[in-house]
């Protein structure tokens, strides 16, 4: 098979998405230090470049996120020729596979996670990022943004405007959706 990858912006002007025409992982994992990069052989390898500061896989891509001072139009041709040998020579994402999605908790919880993973992560993947589920108490659903959400300017407006009014109106129990940091 022939290996295409294209890049895409994302709200995140520090992450950069690299697509492959290859699914790389079902599900998505976030690498976003070296160190937690170990099970991972090919986040381990970006973090092998010095401009990069966090890796996020999803689908049939993976987000990067550079260090501050690298310039996009200096490191993107590199990353993209890095990602195509990659994937041509099926360097693994993870070693071991991720476990099926199951939802657990009350019927708001249950219905809330499903929303979460039915309409919001889609939306969520396509700028390259991800969204968790953490916590429903009282009323605040607690998330946690990763990938190019990871600190991105325009993800607090995505979780109120966006994440909170959704929720708000799919589940009356809900009055609030915060971020918990990474």
């Amino acid at each position: 098979m022939n290996i295409n990858v294209y890049t895409e912006s994302t709200p995140n002007p520090a992450t950069m998405k690299f697509i492959v025409n290859k699914l790389l992982i079902n599900g998505s994992v976030d690498y976003a230090t070296k160190e937690s990069a170990e099970k991972s052989p090919f986040a381990k390898e970006l973090y092998k470049f010095s401009f990069v500061n966090g890796v996020f896989f999803a689908s049939n891509f993976v987000t990067v996120t550079k260090t501050e001072g690298s310039d996009w139009n200096d490191v993107e041709p590199i990353l993209k020729e890095f990602v195509k040998g990659a994937v041509e020579s099926e360097l693994k994402v993870q070693l071991e596979e991720q476990e099926e999605v199951n939802f657990e908790g009350t019927d708001a919880e249950v219905k809330i996670q499903q929303i979460l993973q039915d309409y919001v992560r889609p939306a969520v993947e396509q700028d390259g990022g991800a969204i968790t589920y953490k916590s429903f108490n009282e009323g605040v659903v607690t998330v946690e943004l990763r990938g190019s959400c990871s600190g991105c300017p325009s993800s607090t407006v995505t979780l109120k405007a966006g994440i909170e009014n959704l929720l708000k109106r799919m589940v009356p129990e809900v009055t609030e959706v915060v971020s918990e940091a990474v």
